[in-house]
Parts: C-alpha cells; sequence; structure tokens
C-alpha cells in the first residue's frame, strides 16, 4: 500500500458502496485492481472464493492473477474468480446447462463456425447469399448483444432486411440448440437470460459473489453492463474501473455511456480520479490532453506527470506514402544507431492493416526486423483447428461443424455427395449428423457405400469417447492422432518434411496444454475433468487467438486499435490525414469522437518520444491525389510541435543526403 499515490489508495480502501475509478492512461489501475483484492481478503475479512474480478482478455486476467499471488497468501485467495466477462458465462452456463436445456459437453461455436452455419441457413433462401454473410453475421451479434432475441428483432425490424436477417436469426438459434452449442455472444446473453427467468438462480450466484471488480468498464456492451447489474444490484458492493477517453470498440457494441449509466442506477456511487501518468513525458500528456479535450465528456480528468517535458512531438510531412514509409524506416535506424537503442524500442501505429504492407517492404529493404501484432495465432494453424475439431467432437458428438471439419481429415474417401445426402437427412429429421448416422432412416438416403464408411468413423468416434472418459484421458488423446495416422498425413501435406514435424510438434505442444491444465487443478477445490479442460482450451483459443508473447528484437507494427494496454519508449503513427485518421467512414458518419478517441490512445502508447507523419499526396486507384492533413493535427498545442518537411526544401537533395548518412552509418555498423 506505501506505493500508491493517494488517490489509488483511496479506490483501494473504500469498500463500503459502488465505486467507480476514472483511471486515465498509465495511470496504474492494474496495481489498484490487484491491491484491492488483496484489500478485501485481508482487512475486510471477504474469502477469496466471494470475489470475482472480471476483464476482457486473457492475458490481463492472467496478469492479475499473477500479481494477486504475488501479494496474498495462497491459501486465502482460493476460489477466488480473475477471469474474463466470457470465461465468467461459459462457468455459468456449465453449471446450469440443465436450467438452460443444453446437455453437459456442449459446444462454443467460434466466428467460423458461426459463418458456416449462417451461409448453409442463407444459402437455402439464396444462392448468393455469400456476399452479405458478413453483415448478417454482425447484425446478429449486435441484437444479442443488445439483448434482442429473434421475436423481437423481428417485430422491431426497420425494414425488409432486417426481417430477412430476422428471420435467418430465428433458425440459426434453432441450428445451435439442435447441434448443443452456443456461440461467442451467448456466453453472456444465456446467463442474463437465465438470471431474468429464475431468481432463485441469480441469488444463488449472489450470494457466490459478494464483491465484483470490473476493469476496462468502458468496453462493456449492454448485456455485459446487465451482467454485472444483475449480480450487484442487491449489495451493490463493486468496483468498475475505466476510461471514457480510450472507449474505441463501438463497432463491437462497447458502449461509454455505460460509466454514466452507472451514477443513474446507483445514486451512491463514489468516483476516484487516477490522473498521474507513469509512463509517458508532460509534453506527450500536454498533447493528449488538449486532443481529447475536443470531446464532450461527463467526467472532466486530465493527465499529469512528475517526468521531464521530454521531446518535442514531430510532424512530419512527406511527399508521398512511399516517402512516409522511407523516412519512418530510416528514421528507425537513424535512431538506433545514434541513440544505441533496440528494435523493440520502436512501434509503428496505423488506423488500418493496409497500411503495413509498404511501410514492410521498406523494412525489408533496410533489413530492420519487425513483428506484426495479430500475425497468425497458434489456434489459427490448420493442424491444430484440425485437432480442436477432433477433441469437440470427443465431448460433443452433436458438434456439426467439428464433425465436417475432420470426417475427412485423413482422407477416408467420403465425398461431398455422401455428406449432402446425410445433411438433408439430419435436417428432416432435425436432428446433429453424428446422431442421423445411428438411425435405420439413413440408409434411405444415404448411399450404402458412403454409409458404410460414416458409420466405421461413427463407430471408432464413440470408442474413442467412451475410453477418454474412462481412462487416463491425455495418452487416449495421443493415441486418437496415432489411429488416424495424422503425422503420415501431414508428411503428404507439407512442403517439407521439417514443416510436418513442425506442424505435428505443434500438436504435441496443444496435449501438453491440457495435461498442464488437469495437472494444475489437481487436488484442489476447483478440480476440472477432461471435458472442461477441452472446453476451457476452446475458449482460449477464441479469446486470444494465442496472444504470442515475442519478446525477440523487432520493431513492433500494429493498429490504433491493437495498441490499446501496451507502451513503447519510441512511437510513430502514420497517416494523419483525413479520410485515414479520421477515417472515411466515421467522417460520413459524424463520428468523429471515438476516432479522436483513437488518436488520444495512440499518443499515450508513447513513453519518450512520438513523432506523426502524413504524406501530401496518395495513390488511389492508380491516381495521384493531393491529401488533407488530418484535423487531430491543428488540435495539438503549437507550443509542443516541431514541424518537419513543410519548408520549400529540395525533397531530392535532402532524401540523397539521408541515404548517404544512412550508408555511412550502415557502414560503421558493419566494420
Amino acid at each position: 500500500m506505501n506505493k500508491l499515490n493517494p488517490r489509488q489508495h483511496e479506490a483501494v480502501r473504500y469498500a463500503d458502496g459502488p465505486l467507480l475509478v476514472l483511471a486515465g492512461a498509465g495511470s496504474g489501475k492494474t496495481s489498484v485492481i490487484t491491491r484491492k483484492i488483496a484489500y478485501l481478503i485481508e482487512q475486510k475479512g471477504i474469502p477469496g472464493r466471494h470475489i470475482a474480478a472480471v476483464t476482457f482478455t486473457n492475458k490481463a486476467a492472467r496478469e492479475m492473477k499473477e500479481r494477486v499471488g504475488k501479494i496474498v497468501d495462497k491459501g486465502k485467495t482460493r476460489g477466488l474468480i480473475v477471469s474474463t466477462f466470457h470465461n465468467l458465462g461459459l462457468n455459468m452456463i456449465r453449471e446450469e446447462h440443465a436450467h438452460l436445456g443444453y446437455h453437459p459437453g456442449f459446444s462454443i461455436f467460434d466466428a467460423e463456425d458461426a459463418k458456416a452455419l449462417l451461409q448453409d441457413l442463407m444459402m437455402r433462401e439464396a444462392a448468393d447469399a455469400g456476399d452479405e454473410l458478413n453483415d448478417v453475421q454482425m447484425t446478429i451479434s449486435s441484437w444479442k448483444n443488445a439483448m434482442r432475441g429473434p421475436a423481437e428483432a423481428y417485430s422491431k425490424a426497420a425494414d425488409d432486411r432486417e426481417q430477412r436477417i430476422a428471420i435467418i436469426y430465428k433458425h440459426y438459434s434453432e441450428y445451435l440448440k439442435a447441434y448443443n452449442a452456443v456461440d461467442f455472444d451467448d456466453l453472456i446473453l444465456l446467463p442474463v437470460q437465465l438470471f431474468r427467468e429464475c431468481p432463485d438462480i441469480l441469488a444463488k450466484w449472489r450470494r457466490k459473489i459478494r464483491y465484483m471488480l470490473v476493469d476496462e468498464y468502458q468496453d462493456t456492451n449492454l448485456c455485459q453492463y446487465e451482467l454485472v447489474k444483475q449480480l450487484v444490484a442487491e449489495r451493490a458492493a463493486f468496483t468498475v474501473v475505466g476510461d471514457d477517453d480510450q472507449s474505441i470498440y463501438a463497432w463491437r457494441g462497447a458502449r461509454p455511456e455505460n460509466l454514466a449509466q452507472l451514477k443513474e442506477d446507483f445514486p451512491s456511487l463514489k468516483i476516484v480520479k487516477l490522473e498521474q501518468n507513469y509512463r509517458s513525458t508532460s509534453r506527450i500528456l500536454r498533447c493528449a490532453n488538449t486532443v481529447i479535450a475536443n470531446n464532450p465528456h461527463v467526467f472532466e480528468k486530465a493527465l499529469w506527470s512528475e517526468h521531464t517535458v521530454g521531446e518535442e512531438i514531430r510532424i512530419i510531412r512527406c511527399r508521398s506514402e512511399d516517402a512516409e514509409a522511407e523516412r519512418i524506416a530510416t528514421e528507425i535506424i537513424d535512431q538506433k544507431l545514434k541513440n544505441g537503442l533496440d528494435f523493440r524500442d520502436f512501434a509503428v501505429l496505423y488506423r488500418g492493416n493496409h497500411q503495413a504492407r509498404l511501410l514492410e517492404m521498406k523494412l525489408q529493404a533496410y533489413q530492420i526486423p519487425y513483428r506484426i501484432s495479430g500475425g497468425q495465432s497458434f489456434f489459427s494453424k490448420n493442424e491444430i483447428k484440425d485437432a480442436m475439431s477432433y477433441l469437440r467432437l470427443m465431448i460433443n458428438p452433436d458438434d456439426d461443424a467439428a464433425f465436417l471439419r475432420v470426417v475427412n481429415v485423413p482422407r477416408r474417401e467420403i465425398g461431398p455427395r455422401t455428406l449432402e445426402q446425410l445433411s438433408h437427412y439430419a435436417r428432416s429429421r432435425n436432428v446433429s449428423l453424428f446422431r442421423a448416422l445411428g438411425d435405420l432412416g439413413a440408409e434411405t438416403h444415404v448411399t450404402e457405400k458412403g454409409l458404410d464408411k460414416l458409420r466405421r468413423f461413427a463407430h471408432w468416434v464413440d470408442g474413442t469417447c467412451e475410453r477418454l472418459f474412462s481412462e487416463d484421458p491425455i495418452p487416449v488423446i495421443k493415441q486418437l492422432f496415432t489411429d488416424i495416422e495424422y503425422e503420415e498425413w501431414l508428411h503428404q501435406h507439407s512442403g517439407t518434411p521439417k514443416q510436418a514435424e513442425r506442424r505435428m510438434e505443434n500438436i504435441w505442444y496443444l496435449v501438453e496444454g491440457l495435461q498442464r491444465m488437469l495437472d494444475n487443478d489437481k487436488g484442489t477445490a476447483d478440480e476440472i475433468g477432461i471435458e472442461d479442460a477441452i472446453t476451457k482450451m476452446i475458449l482460449r483459443d477464441m479469446m486470444e487467438q494465442k496472444e504470442e508473447e515475442d519478446d525477440s528484437d523487432k520493431v513492433q507494427l500494429l493498429t490504433l486499435h491493437a495498441s490499446k494496454g501496451l507502451e513503447f519508449p519510441h512511437v510513430f503513427i502514420m497517416g494523419l490525414e483525413e479520410e485515414i485518421l479520421p477515417h472515411r467512414s466515421s467522417i460520413e458518419e459524424g463520428n468523429i469522437e471515438e476516432e479522436r478517441r483513437l488518436m488520444y490512445v495512440g499518443i499515450t502508447r508513447a513513453r519518450e518520444t512520438l513523432s506523426l507523419t502524413y504524406a501530401a499526396s496518395r495513390k488511389q486507384y492508380g491516381e495521384k491525389l493531393e491529401t488533407i492533413p488530418s484535423r487531430f493535427l491543428d488540435e495539438l498545442p503549437e507550443d509542443d510541435l516541431k514541424w518537419e518537411g513543410t519548408g520549400d526544401l529540395d525533397q531530392e537533395a535532402n532524401q540523397k543526403k539521408g541515404k548517404a548518412t544512412l550508408s555511412a552509418l550502415l557502414g560503421d555498423l558493419g566494420a
């Protein structure tokens, strides 16, 4: 507690009612949450098993849990819930599955599974339905996040298009239930609906969770807000931590107004502001405060720091997008060599992924190592998708998406015609594909040869399932991959033997992860079985897509959205032009406030230096067009800026000079 500043101290010690902690960027909010958990356990006598702390990513939850483990005795934290919203919802559904009408071992459909089901439903309506697939998926997701069921969506439909999507939504929900499956949005929606309909079950969960802490509260959607409200309404014993200036996820339903709504729902709400920033120079913070002051605020706050004033913010005008990427690459090498920095000290942020392409080419040309955040994740690798589908099928044979992925991997010579026949029959009986195989009626719909192959596969699945739950599960899972000769199949479908070996190693790494999950909980009150371990693994895949920790010496390239929560010594934000930042669609929709919050998030990632770049012209559809510098540049405090490239300088001579300097520096480096 001695390490906390007065405001942080106040936030930790206040436990007599509802509390909103307005935590500015870099103000030490994780310390506040973890120390508050310790304070509630050790000073207020609330057992760990009656406290729940929720956040949005597995990485944040893991960090929180580790920090609590360092400051509180392990025995006292037994049963403490530190998880994502979706993990909390999953545990609730798992415990209450019977009340919700699900069998144990239900499946969780990820975005791709959901998309495949929606596509199937839409193709029945119209052959070219694929064109609007993403739009339909997003609309259904937004309805779920707003707690709107199919019937309500239909009755409130604004036009024919929404009515059509509402009908698809109805069929989609029915099929999910038939498959004993839920999608990602259901993990929050189903507990909310259950608590509304069953007060006794809500009362049980209120007894279980006596104090609740919520991180990144500005990112909650309507459904998540409702879940929190249901759980805390009786005691009003909660702390939520958030920053309305960092709410940048409206496109996925986040509502910064949930912060203001708290005051209405809980009139005794206490507000504590964390405004001292431990990350950036005073000049960087002054720029951030000045920009964000242009947004309307329910809660006023201004970041400040005890750090030095720091270097001026550089605004660099470049001739073209090519010159912009070139300038960033040469600046990174120049600063690295002159100041003895590492490549990992630099980050380049941008509004859209497409901006990274040209930059990548320039970095490669200068042999600058880089890492793009959000590259291919562990769980998106084909072999891991195959393995996860086999595991999903083992715990829920009704999971059609998993069945269809693995029924022919490795090849069992089951043709698409056979699968189509089975699919038609299963649909007519309203059962899953796997269940349809056991029906005598299948013989009249599926060819004898095809049905024989399918039933042999089903027989093997049944036998493996039985062993999975009656024997030590890990050897059974290892045997599964031997049975199907998966390694041989990888060798046939990989470019080189080395690649096949690497892919098989990924499978064993996944199995080891399951083993660790089972071992970690062994002998504890929270001990889990193989079914729960696989379900948790599926959720982890969806939540973080393996947030890979790459600590190698590379420049970080990432979108402004992906940069939230991170910090870097030296930051470049590129593309400071109208229609890029702010984005064209936001300008057209009049939603500049969220774009300004994105700018604020970008500025506050920088610890020591910040450089903002823009191109005077850009090629669009092969035509060179003049650009307009971003309005956000005009909102920065003039005294803190250093403009470059705006005078009548001979650009070509300048570039030659820069390249000569670079060659000399690289020569020195080689020597």
